[in-house]
């Protein structure tokens, strides 16, 4: 975007101009990246080579805590998952999923040889993303100058399929808990459970980021 002055300031999506933004050395400071706490949301012995780019925040200001990030990443509805093909395409699915804490994430779909289950067997290391988008605060004095309300959470890691009856009962149990409504009654019973094929995600490394817009 240009002024009539010449080049305006670049300014990303979502960043409004700030003090800092005034002051270089602030700005350099306020900027650098950061890694979440390797103890706890990454594999013992991981070490910056192995991690790359995971969990690096470019903006750690925005970073949330690691409990905050794990109880937004329980509480979400919908997963975006991103898997990778043998030729190299990645390819991301919505997905509903059970998050009760801890280090295990599960996702299932129809047991049909279909594009997930393929990139999984091809690849286990997936990638989950869960988010949240509030209000577009109106900066000024220009359109790029707003920020908008968001919170995001990304969970690294690889994943295995469970061929265990009473995993995908339990599961099931659970997302009919999360997803549906406590007054339905049903028969006792899953007799179609074969029908679903069942994955259970390691996590390795959980990111959460949030923005305020132009409160904070």
């Amino acid at each position: 975007m240009r002024s009539r002055d010449g080049p305006a300031r670049e300014v990303e999506p979502g960043d409004e101009m700030t003090p800092e933004a005034e002051n270089p050395g602030a700005a350099d400071a306020a900027a650098t990246p950061r890694r979440p706490s390797m103890a706890s949301v990454a594999p013992t012995g991981a070490g910056e080579e192995e991690l790359g780019h995971r969990g690096r925040m470019h903006r750690a200001k925005r970073q949330m805590s690691d409990p905050e990030a794990r109880a937004f990443l329980r509480a979400q509805k919908i997963a975006h998952v991103a898997t990778l093909d043998a030729q190299g395409w990645p390819y991301a699915v919505p997905l509903v999923y059970i998050y009760e804490g801890g280090d295990r994430l599960y996702l299932h779909t129809g047991d049909h040889a279909g594009h997930f289950l393929a990139n999984v067997r091809h690849n286990p290391r997936i990638c989950v993303e869960v988010s949240e988008i509030g209000p577009l605060h109106q900066g000024r004095p220009y359109a790029c100058n707003s920020a908008l309300v968001y919170t995001s959470v990304i969970a690294f890691g690889p994943v295995a399929i469970l061929d265990d009856q009473r995993k995908k009962a339990w599961f099931l149990d659970q997302l009919l808990a999360k997803y549906g409504d406590s007054a339905w009654t049903f028969e006792p019973g899953y007799p179609l459970i074969h029908r679903i094929i069942l994955y259970e995600q390691t996590l390795e490394v959980v990111t959460g980021k949030h923005s305020a817009g132009l409160s904070h």
